[in-house]
């Protein structure tokens, strides 16, 4: 049974950082490629960053990009989401999503296997 969990949410003030783990188990990070998305109360799931399956190969959203980082620890078959310098604009539920399959980053039905999702609230 494939499994995401997610955990490294929070309620932080703006500037501030968070990093976001996503725990794969039932897979290894190898044959899948890894993507996090973000829904806000009222918006539509947002593709935010994505990690190929040989990790070479990253793309992000133009929101976050010189803010946001994603990266992979392969012997704990754990995908990281650095967050920082965050605005309120990047409140959401964050989740990981994981996919063997031909994707696109944001694309969410390109993705077979989601988590939880992880709370992540920035405001003063």
């Amino acid at each position: 049974q494939y499994q995401l969990v997610e955990s490294g949410g929070g309620l932080v003030q703006p500037g501030e950082s968070l990093r976001l783990s996503c725990v794969a188990s039932g897979f290894t990070l190898h044959s899948f490629a890894i993507a996090w998305f973000r829904q806000a109360p009222g918006k539509e799931r947002e593709g935010v960053f994505c990690i190929s399956r040989t990790g070479q190969d990253t793309n992000s959203i133009d929101s976050v990009k010189g803010r946001f980082a994603i990266s992979r620890d392969m012997a704990k078959n754990t995908v990281f989401l650095q967050m920082n310098s965050l605005e309120p604009e990047d409140t959401a539920v964050y989740y990981c999503a994981a996919t063997m399959r031909n994707y696109h980053c944001s694309l969410a039905d390109t993705y077979d296997y989601w988590g939880q999702g992880t709370q992540v609230t920035v405001s003063a």
